[in-house]
């Protein structure tokens, strides 16, 4: 007789689990307390480790050097490429107008976008007009050396009212938007990314089941009950069954931004990060994983949860160690 008090094999909270429509990320709730830009993108190069002192009040190792791992994200610069103008409709919001600037050639060639206006188009806009205003932003992957010279493209929410948002979003057309602009240091954000793909996995590795017996038939690494109700064709979809594994969007609740830094030196390894290269760009430090593969974008927004974490202390050391064993 099975265990009466075992969990289920794989977490409900994710589902349908299958590939995710694109690579870059999307984010459907956005934190508007702060006004200004609540998102940037990166790429992520790789993982160190940093020597930090430790000052937190009722930490046990105060004063003490503690090793942290970190995720080093390079923070290109990004640029606005058109504005979004909504209106109430049914349930929801649609876009009523959507005015685009001046791109790039790469972007040109990746989008639809109608023919580029002078940002004095926006003199013309009345904010009480409408109920939203956001913008759509890329980034410019040319300058770093993943190779990846198409931007990604993606919309950003701004903070504050209608009137606020059109204020800010012209002091900044045609500007290059920097990660300092954004984040300060010790500041907590939410990161948004689609997690390494692992193609077509059973059961077992895909909800870690448990092996049945040896002498078990009809397969050792199959789930033992197909449910309730299996008959005429029919299968519950809770029951753990082989399929896609990974490449599936997902968000990273409340991270410590450890370091925002402008000089590649400080973190760039021995013969560069695998598979990525050398950070040529701006950077900062997440304490911990970051969810995708190397030179995966990763969105970064201010935290949607009311949660504040206490910043660790000054850092003593970056590791710069090479990344290839030697």
């Amino acid at each position: 007789m099975g265990k009466v008090d075992r969990p289920r094999s794989g977490s409900m909270q994710f589902w349908p689990r299958k590939r995710a429509k694109k690579m870059t990320p999307s984010v459907r709730s956005w934190n508007t307390s702060k006004e200004g830009f609540l998102g940037f993108a990166g790429y992520k190069a790789g993982m160190t480790h940093l020597l930090i002192r430790d000052d937190r009040k009722n930490a046990l190792n105060k004063g003490q050097d503690i090793s942290v791992p970190a995720t080093v994200i390079e923070c290109p610069p990004m640029r606005i490429a058109s504005l979004r103008l909504y209106i109430p409709y049914g349930y929801g919001e649609k876009i009523a107008q959507e005015i685009f600037f001046k791109p790039e050639k790469e972007l040109i060639k990746k989008t639809r976008s109608g023919p580029p206006q002078d940002p004095s188009a926006l003199d013309s806009i009345t904010p009480s007009d409408f109920s939203n205003i956001t913008i759509t932003i890329y980034t410019q992957p040319k300058h770093t050396t993943i190779g990846k010279k198409k931007p990604d493209l993606f919309e950003l929410h701004l903070g504050g009212n209608t009137e606020a948002k059109l204020t800010f979003a012209k002091q900044h057309i045609n500007k290059d938007i920097h990660i300092s602009d954004v984040f300060p240091e010790n500041s907590t954000v939410d990161l948004h990314a689609v997690t390494k793909g692992k193609g077509f996995q059973g059961p077992v590795k895909r909800f870690g089941i448990a092996l049945k017996s040896h002498k078990s038939e009809k397969g050792q690494r199959n789930p033992g009950s197909l449910g309730s109700w299996c008959g005429q064709g029919h299968m519950m979809y809770r029951v753990a069954h082989a399929g896609q594994m990974g490449f599936h969007l997902r968000t990273q609740y409340n991270n410590l931004l450890l370091k925002t830094g402008s000089d590649p030196k400080d973190v760039n390894p021995k013969g560069g990060f695998l598979h990525y290269g050398n950070v040529k760009n701006n950077y900062i430090l997440v304490k911990g994983s970051v969810p995708g593969p190397k030179s995966r974008c990763i969105l970064l927004t201010h935290p949607i949860r009311n949660t504040k974490l206490e910043p660790i202390g000054e850092i003593e050391y970056i590791s710069t160690r090479s990344k290839q064993g030697r």
